[in-house]
C-alpha cells in the first residue's frame, strides 16, 4: 500500500474489496470534496476532479448509494487530464446518516468511513442537552466513536455545571472543554487522531467547528465568521463537506452546520443513549409499558421522586416516536423503490433481448 493512500485512511478492509476486480485503467481514490454532483478525489497520484458515471447513476437505487465525502471509490482518470470518472463506491465501514429535509423518507449520508465523531456544542445560546442526545443517537448509529466537545468555554460563567449536566446524559462518551480561538485548548482532541484515523466534526451553525479544525491544522484552511448576537447562530461559512489531512496524521471532515438533525434508522441507538430509562423500564409492572399512564411504571415513579428529569423522558418519547414513524414510512417506500428497480431491470433486459434477435 502506498504511503499516500495510508495517510488518507486506506486499509485492508477496502483493499480486500478490490482484489481481482480492478481494471488496469482504474485506481482507488477517496472523496475529499463534495459539491452537489461534482467531486474532488485523492489517489496515490494526487487530486482529480470527478463525476459519477451514467452506469453508476443508473445502478444506484437510492440517493444514499451515491458517493459522499469520506467514501473510497473506484476511479478512472481521464488521459492527460486532472479529471476522471467514479465508476463504483466501495462498501462503507461506517456512515453518518440523517433523514433528508422534505416530506419523503429519504436517507442522506453526511459522511462515510468515519472512525471518530466530534459532536460540537457551543456553551452559549446554542447549548441544548436535548440536541446532544439526538446527536449521540445518530453518532452511535453511524458506527463511529462519539466524542462531545463543549466549545466556547471562555464565554460560559458556569462551565463545571454544564459539563456535569452533559456527563449525566453522555453515556460514557468523552467530554472536552475547548475554546476555538485558543489553539492550545484543542490539544486534548489530538489524542483521538492518528495516521489513518478519520474524524468528522458535526454540530449546528456557529458552534466553531471550522475554527477548531483550523487550530488543529495550524493554519486557516476554512473560513469562519462571527455568530449572531441574538441567538448565537452561525452564517453557514462552510458550504460543502471537505476532508483534509493533518500534518501529524489523521483525516478531518468539516461539514456545514445543521439546522435540524432528524434520525435515520436509529432504534437500538436511542435505547443506548437513554440507558438509564431502559434500566428503569425493566422494573415496570408491564413489559410493554409506554411510560405514559400505566400503573406500576417505574419510569414515571422516578420522575415523581425527582430522580429522572421529565425533560429527558419527553426527549426519549419524542425520539422513539420519530423512529417508529420513520420505520413505517420507510417500509412503504422500500417496497415502492424495489418495484421501480425491478421495472428498470426488466426494461433493460427487454431492450437487450430485442437487440440480440
Amino acid at each position: 500500500m502506498s504511503d499516500a493512500l495510508l495517510r488518507l485512511g486506506w486499509n485492508e478492509f477496502f483493499a480486500a474489496q478490490l482484489r481481482g476486480t480492478v481494471e488496469n485503467d482504474t485506481v482507488p481514490a477517496r472523496v475529499i470534496v463534495q459539491q452537489k454532483t461534482n467531486f474532488i478525489v485523492a489517489s496515490a497520484e494526487g487530486e482529480y476532479r470527478a463525476r459519477v458515471t451514467g452506469r453508476l447513476r443508473f445502478l444506484s437505487g437510492r440517493q444514499a448509494d451515491f458517493p459522499v465525502v469520506g467514501d473510497w471509490v473506484v476511479f478512472r482518470p481521464a488521459p492527460r487530464e486532472r479529471a476522471g470518472s467514479i465508476i463504483a463506491v466501495l462498501q462503507r465501514r461506517s456512515a453518518f446518516s440523517r433523514r433528508a429535509a422534505g416530506r419523503e423518507e429519504t436517507e442522506q449520508v453526511v459522511a462515510a468511513n468515519v472512525d471518530v465523531v466530534f459532536l460540537v456544542t457551543g456553551l452559549d445560546e446554542n447549548y441544548s442537552l436535548r440536541r446532544i442526545e439526538r446527536y449521540l443517537a445518530v453518532a452511535l448509529r453511524s458506527g463511529a466513536q462519539p466524542i462531545i466537545v463543549l466549545n466556547k468555554a471562555d464565554l460560559c460563567p458556569f462551565v463545571d455545571d454544564r459539563r456535569e449536566e452533559v456527563r449525566t446524559i453522555a453515556g460514557g462518551a468523552p467530554i472536552y472543554l475547548t475554546n476555538a480561538r485558543s489553539p492550545a485548548s484543542v490539544d486534548a482532541l489530538r489524542a483521538h487522531l492518528a495516521p489513518g484515523v478519520t474524524a468528522a466534526f458535526l454540530g449546528s451553525s456557529g458552534v466553531g467547528k471550522s475554527t477548531l479544525i483550523n487550530n488543529l491544522l495550524g493554519h486557516e484552511k476554512f473560513k469562519t465568521a462571527e455568530v449572531r448576537n441574538n441567538d448565537s447562530r452561525g452564517r453557514h461559512t462552510t458550504t460543502h463537506r471537505e476532508l483534509v489531512v493533518l500534518p501529524s496524521g489523521g483525516d478531518l471532515i468539516d461539514t456545514p452546520g445543521m439546522r435540524e438533525l432528524q434520525l435515520w434508522g436509529a432504534g437500538e441507538e436511542v435505547d443506548e443513549v437513554f440507558d438509564d430509562i431502559e434500566e428503569l423500564a425493566e422494573q415496570c409492572k408491564f413489559r410493554d409499558c409506554r411510560h405514559d399512564r400505566e400503573p406500576g411504571c417505574a419510569v414515571l415513579k422516578a420522575v415523581e421522586e425527582g430522580t429522572l428529569d421529565p425533560a429527558r423522558l419527553e426527549s426519549y418519547r419524542k425520539l422513539l416516536r420519530e423512529t417508529e414513524h420513520q420505520k413505517r414510512r420507510t417500509d412503504v417506500r422500500a417496497r415502492i423503490e424495489q418495484k421501480e428497480k425491478d421495472r428498470k431491470v426488466m426494461r433493460q433486459y427487454n431492450r437487450t433481448s430485442k437487440r440480440k434477435r
